[in-house]
């Protein structure tokens, strides 16, 4: 037996260790995943109050579940450390770290070239890496290989495997986990492919191969750039129907009857969590290096990135109609992840909302069911807020109230009852029956 028939038998035996670095919404379920799939999982993470959570058995991820993250704490297929030098038993390393833009919307790929150099001194012989995190095609090849090569002293296809297979997490969603999810998978070469597809194919129901992994990390930026686009469709019409009074959720709700050739995607106050804001962009950057030009993209980006500000101004000038001023009107944000029903603040657009409304002088609060605190963000490190208890005096007192995140707990009855203005930018308030609030939609 071949050393590379060696390697296959151990994932499809699941005799294989597979580590994980960054232990996040991507990590800690692709740990989930191979360790309910009976791998051996060693988790790394820099962040050493997650390890320690981990090893205590406590869920920093919530719909991740409580009682799954104490049953891992106590397994002895599980290791959390935050000591690169433990990877050193993996046979496959997934890479599940960040890649943010900087401030003129340029990649920056420092998080995965630095978790790379760091695996790369500690990685097996015949060892799999898998980069998982989205990246403008060619990242794999162009930087990780390299980074590999130098680190590792040998060649791909040999010392080492590489290959890419892109997240496709959706926290909070119900009915589906990482193993449910169709996966693809591209490797650098015909050996990695087979490498990476056996690993995969273990763990996951259904894994599809692309022809390389150029394809794959382009098919990653396709989906979330399909996304973009749309939601920037709907969002742009919103005003315009409004204009003519018409309501852009009704209509959506009408074209949505038709059985093929529509899906319907929806307005909000802004693009949130790590896909939709940031991913397309690194297309954008990538294409220039090519003298082509994305317009569809970065004009999406455009629509998109001005829906908080268009939020704030609707609210001012709804607060007009009630013969207030946005200045020292006491505003009452409903909602800061920037979905429904989970606790993640990536990206949200509430952050910009509120930043945005403290900017214009008024007192501004939030209520969050799932987030009790105001996280310190990139962008956002001097907001200083908890979230506030729901109850109808709170209403009473507020000047508006605005709805930036839909969550199911949020008691939208008791809202329409003892509200005196309600901005709703997500239609939460569309199922109330009993309505003595007034309701502007934004």
């Amino acid at each position: 037996m071949t050393t590379l028939d060696t390697i296959l038998a151990r994932f499809t035996a699941r005799q294989a260790t597979v580590g994980v670095v960054g232990l996040g919404y991507v990590g800690l379920p692709t740990v989930k995943c191979f360790h309910d799939a009976g791998f051996g999982v060693v988790g790394f993470d820099i962040d050493a109050r997650k390890i320690e959570d981990l090893r205590a058995g406590r869920a920093y991820l919530k719909h991740l579940g409580e009682d799954w993250v104490r049953a891992l704490a106590s397994s002895p297929r599980f290791k959390p450390t935050d000591d690169v030098a433990d990877l050193a038993s993996a046979d496959a390393i997934f890479l599940c770290v960040p890649t943010p833009l900087g401030k003129h919307r340029e990649p920056d790929l420092s998080y995965v070239e630095r978790s790379t150099e760091a695996i790369a001194r500690v990685l097996k012989l015949g060892g799999l890496v898998v980069l998982t995190s989205t990246s403008y095609p060619g990242t794999t090849r162009e930087h990780c290989l390299p980074i590999l090569e130098r680190g590792t002293g040998g060649q791909c296809g040999d010392r080492f495997f590489l290959a890419f297979s892109p997240e496709r997490e959706d926290p909070g969603r119900q009915g589906v986990e990482t193993r449910t999810i169709p996966r693809l998978f591209g490797g650098i070469d015909v050996a990695s492919a087979k490498v990476a597809g056996a690993c995969l194919r273990a763990a996951v129901q259904s894994v599809i191969e692309c022809e390389s992994a150029e394809i794959a990390e382009a098919a990653k930026l396709l989906e979330n750039i399909y996304r973009c686009v749309n939601i920037a469709l709907v969002n742009e019409l919103k005003p315009t129907l409004e204009a003519m009074g018409i309501d852009i959720w009704k209509v959506i709700a009408a074209a949505s009857t038709k059985p093929y050739g529509f899906q319907p995607f929806f307005p909000g106050p802004g693009l949130g969590g790590h896909c939709i804001p940031i991913d397309p962009f690194y297309l954008t950057w990538k294409a220039r290096e090519f003298h082509e030009s994305t317009r569809f993209i970065e004009l999406a980006g455009e629509i998109n990135a001005h829906m908080p500000r268009y939020v704030v101004e609707k609210t001012a000038h709804a607060l007009s109609d009630d013969g207030k001023a946005l200045r020292d009107a006491d505003v009452l944000v409903i909602g800061l992840a920037y979905k429904p029903n989970i606790d993640d603040v990536r990206e949200t657009p509430a952050a910009e909302i509120i930043s945005l409304l403290e900017d214009a002088g008024a007192s501004v609060a939030y209520h969050d069911p799932h987030v009790a605190k105001f996280a310190r963000m990139r962008n956002y490190q001097n907001i200083e807020l908890s979230s506030e208890p729901l109850t109808p005096e709170r209403l009473a007192q507020a000047d508006a109230l605005l709805i930036v995140t839909d969550h199911a707990a949020v008691d939208y009855a008791m809202i329409g009852a003892h509200a005196k203005l309600v901005v709703d930018t997500r239609n939460a308030m569309a199922k109330v029956t009993s309505m003595n609030a007034r309701v502007v939609k934004a």
